[in-house]
């Protein structure tokens, strides 16, 4: 029997088959993730790093816009990224994945979001539902519609309306903005009672902390149902091949609009992502043993036992 266990490794190891429970290089054991700057790519980015700590990795988390954390996964000093947006991000990443300059996981870390144009409901009580009406209250909207950070492929999309004139846009300027930035624009203007036109998405705070009309017509630059949309998670083109068990667990990593809403409501509320994450998992244990299937620590050992642990459970 011993010697046919030495036969079988040989052979595993001439063919190039990997062991059962093989450990991912040291060159694996700090995980470098991207934040670019959303709120519900901070409370997922977070709830990654919280698990992957437990499982005895190290974490560090850069925040940056979009172009600069697509180009620091192609010069792969970024290993993954939770945030890309599809359909509004796919002008931008579509050539990269086709080209290898970066690969994207086959199963979205969320479903059934969606992004486009928004405004309070005592706008669209007024009159302003549509992409249509928003030059009808060109005045109102003193010619303005917010938008989040320059390089956002929604900031993109608004300008191409307004270039192109399209729904008689042409004369409205996008302001750009981070999305605390945007956000504060729009509070202000709910405070006043005032119609304002932003970039709106879901999952996100103000789905429950505003009430808030997504505007119908916008499908031809957001896409349909209100730009519904997916996430998908990035990742450095060859990290998946040499960090098998991180990638293992990014693969795992499967998210809801209900999660994210509720998560990101205290990293709104400017408790630390890290600290809000990890009082999330004690309080929603039965998330882990699906994300931790098949995953193992650092060092070899069962995964969900450890990160229980970690996590005082």
């Amino acid at each position: 029997m011993k010697n046919w266990m030495r036969c079988v490794g040989l052979v595993a190891a001439v063919v190039g088959v990997p062991p059962a429970m093989a450990q991912d290089a040291d060159s694996c054991k700090k995980v470098r993730f991207v934040d670019i700057g959303w709120s519900d790519i901070t409370a997922t980015t977070a709830l990654a790093t919280t698990v992957f700590e437990g499982l005895g990795y190290a974490t560090s988390t850069t925040i940056a816009s979009v172009p600069i954390s697509l180009a620091g996964l192609k010069s792969k000093q970024i290993d993954v990224s939770l945030g890309y947006w599809s359909p509004v991000q796919d002008a931008m990443i579509e050539p990269m994945v086709k080209a290898k300059t970066l690969s994207m996981l086959p199963t979205p870390n969320l479903s059934g979001a969606k992004a486009t144009l928004a405004v309070p409901a005592y706008a669209a009580e007024a009159g302003l539902k549509s992409f249509a009406d928003i030059a009808k209250f060109q005045k109102e909207l003193d010619g303005k519609i917010f938008g989040i950070e320059a390089g956002s492929s929604a900031n993109a999309k608004v300008q191409a309306m307004i270039d192109k004139n399209e729904l008689g846009l042409g004369g409205f300027k996008l302001v750009q903005s981070s999305e605390a930035g945007m956000l504060a624009e729009v509070q202000r203007a709910v405070r006043q009672k005032r119609p304002v036109v932003f970039v709106g998405w879901e999952p996100h705070p103000m789905n429950i902390q505003m009430q808030i009309t997504y505007l119908s017509g916008g499908d031809a630059s957001f896409g349909p149902n209100f730009g519904e949309a997916r996430v998908n998670t990035l990742v450095a083109n060859d990290y998946l091949d040499r960090c098998p068990n991180a990638g293992k667990l990014l693969s795992n990593l499967v998210f809801s609009t209900d999660i994210e809403n509720r998560l990101m409501v205290p990293i709104v509320g400017k408790v630390l992502p890290a600290t809000a994450a990890k009082d999330f998992l004690k309080q929603n244990p039965e998330l882990l043993p699906k994300w931790l299937a098949g995953v193992k620590t650092f060092d070899g050992q069962e995964g969900l036992p450890a990160v229980r642990t970690s996590l005082g459970l």
